[in-house]
């Protein structure tokens, strides 16, 4: 079986989710910019993911 990796699997949601990274990153105080971010820690980098993986959990939640 294949690794799928970091393949984008629909093209359109790239933009979005980039914007909606960026959003989130705002909103924890997170330094993050477009491109490279490895002056940035793991936990500032992950605590990004890990709100925009919650609120995506909240926002289907609130959809039901």
């Amino acid at each position: 079986m294949a690794s799928r990796g970091n393949r984008v699997v629909v093209p359109e949601a790239k933009e979005r989710l980039n914007q909606f990274k960026m959003e989130t990153a705002r909103e924890l105080g997170v330094n993050l910019t477009e491109g490279y971010n490895g002056n940035l820690t793991s936990r500032e980098n992950g605590s990004v993911g890990g709100y925009m993986v919650k609120k995506m959990v909240e926002a289907y939640e609130r959809n039901l």
